[in-house]
C-alpha cells in the first residue's frame, strides 16, 4: 500500500516582496536573506527527513510561500537534483512553483522550466486595477497578463488564483472577470472568496465581509460559468479539465503521506503529524546548528485521522473512497460517522453515496462545516 500511494514533497519559502493585507500566511519582508545558508539549510533538512521515509518514491514537489519564485533559480536545481538522488522520482512526476506576476520574477520563468519546474501556480488575484490596489498587489493588470502569456510560452501546465467576493462586488463584474480569466487559462484555475482573518490588515482596519446571500450568489454563478466551460469544480475552490488537477493538492485531500520543509512547514508521515519551527530565522539557525527544523510531533489517533479524511475528503468533488479510507483507518468508515446524522443528510440530498464514493452533493459543499458536524462521531 505504502509504495503505491502519492507521497508529496512541500517546500516553504517564507519570503515576499510585501505583505498582502488578506494574507494570514507564514510569509515576511526580509532585506537580506543568505541564500547560501538558506540552500544549505533546505538540503540539510531534506537529507534527514529522507531518513524515515526512504522507502517511499515521490509523486509531485511543490514550492510555495511566501513567493518561491523569488528563490535563485539554482537553490530549486539543487533542491530537485537533491530529491531525486534520495526518494527518486515516479513517472509524471510533478513539480510546482508558485510566482507573482511581478517583472523581476517573470523574467527568470525560463530558468525555472529549466531547473526541473513542469507546473507554474501564478498568484493573479484579479484581473481589475482598482481591485489589485484594494488587495495590496505589488503587481499591475499588465504584469498580470504578461505573466500568463509567459506562463502559456513556457510552462506545459499552469494555474492562477483569482480571489472574489469581495465587498460591493456585483455579479456581472464577476461574470466579465471570470469570463475573462477563462480566455486566458490554462486548465486550472483557483477561486477563493475573500475571507478576513483575524491578524491581517484586513482584520484590523475593519474591512467588511461580503453578506453571505450575494457569497453564495457568487459561488453558485462561479459553478456554473466553470461548469460550462468545461472546469468544474474538483474541489471546494479549485477547477480543471479532467486530467489537469493538482496532483499534490489532492495528496492532502485525499489523505496520502507527504513531508514539509522550512518555516511553519509540517508533515503527515505513517500516522504522525510534524510541525517545523514557524519563525523563519528561527528555524534557519535551529538547522544551521542542531541539524533539524523540527519542532514537535505526535502521533494521530485513529479517530482524529478519521476525522481529517472526512473532512478533507469531502472538500472533493468525488468525495471519499470508501476502499481507500479503510486502507488508511482500518475500519469501514461507517465505523467514524453517526448513522443517525448521515441518514438526516441523504435525506436532506446534502450528501450521497455514489459509487464506492461518500461525497456531498452541490447543496452540501455550500453548507460544508455544517454536513461535517452532524455526520463525524464527536
Amino acid at each position: 500500500m505504502s509504495h503505491a500511494s502519492a507521497f508529496g514533497l512541500y517546500i516553504h519559502w517564507p519570503f515576499c516582496v510585501s505583505k498582502c493585507p488578506y494574507c494570514d500566511f507564514n510569509s515576511h519582508v526580509a532585506s537580506h536573506i543568505d541564500q547560501t545558508q538558506w540552500q544549505n539549510a533546505y538540503l540539510c533538512e531534506l537529507q534527514r527527513v529522507y531518513e524515515e521515509s526512504s522507502d517511499r518514491q515521490l509523486s509531485s514537489i511543490f514550492f510555495g510561500g511566501g513567493t518561491p519564485s523569488l528563490m535563485p533559480a539554482q537553490t530549486v536545481e539543487t533542491i530537485l537534483q537533491t530529491a531525486q538522488n534520495l526518494w527518486g522520482f515516479r513517472d509524471g512526476m510533478e513539480i510546482t512553483l508558485e510566482a507573482n506576476p511581478t517583472t523581476v520574477e517573470t523574467d527568470t520563468f525560463p530558468n525555472f522550466k529549466a531547473a526541473g519546474i513542469n507546473r507554474l501556480s501564478i498568484g493573479i488575484q484579479s484581473l481589475r486595477p482598482e481591485v489589485l490596489t484594494f488587495l495590496g498587489r505589488a503587481h499591475s493588470r499588465e504584469d498580470g497578463l504578461h505573466a500568463l502569456k509567459l506562463a502559456q510560452q513556457t510552462f506545459e501546465r499552469y494555474s492562477f488564483d483569482l480571489i472574489y467576493a469581495r465587498p460591493d462586488q456585483t455579479l456581472d463584474d464577476w461574470k466579465d472577470e471570470l469570463t475573462q480569466a477563462l480566455s486566458l487559462s490554462g486548465g486550472h484555475l483557483s477561486l477563493y472568496q475573500l475571507t478576513i482573518e483575524p491578524g491581517t490588515a484586513f482584520y484590523k482596519n475593519k474591512v467588511p465581509a461580503i453578506d453571505e446571500e450575494r457569497g453564495a450568489d457568487l459561488y453558485d454563478l462561479t459553478q456554473e460559468i466553470m461548469e460550462n466551460a468545461g472546469l468544474p469544480a474538483y474541489e471546494i475552490s479549485n477547477h480543471a479539465y479532467p486530467g489537469q488537477e493538482s496532483r499534490h493538492n489532492l495528496i492532502y485531500w485525499q489523505g496520502d503521506d507527504y513531508i514539509g520543509i522550512g518555516p511553519g512547514a509540517h508533515s503527515r508521515l505513517k500516522n504522525q503529524a510534524i510541525h517545523q519551527i514557524y519563525k523563519p530565522d528561527l528555524w534557519l539557525e535551529a538547522v544551521t546548528q542542531k541539524k533539524s527544523g523540527e519542532q514537535k510531533r505526535k502521533r494521530i489517533s485513529t479517530d482524529d485521522r478519521a476525522i481529517e479524511l472526512i473532512m478533507m475528503g469531502l472538500r472533493l468533488n468525488q468525495g471519499i473512497d470508501k476502499s481507500k479510507f479503510c486502507s488508511i483507518i482500518g475500519e469501514d468508515i461507517h465505523s467514524s460517522i453517526d448513522e443517525g446524522g448521515l441518514n438526516m443528510l441523504m435525506d436532506h440530498k446534502l450528501i450521497e453515496w455514489k459509487e464506492s464514493h461518500l461525497r456531498a452533493t452541490e447543496e452540501g459543499r455550500k453548507c460544508l462545516n455544517g454536513v461535517i458536524e452532524k455526520l463525524i462521531k464527536l
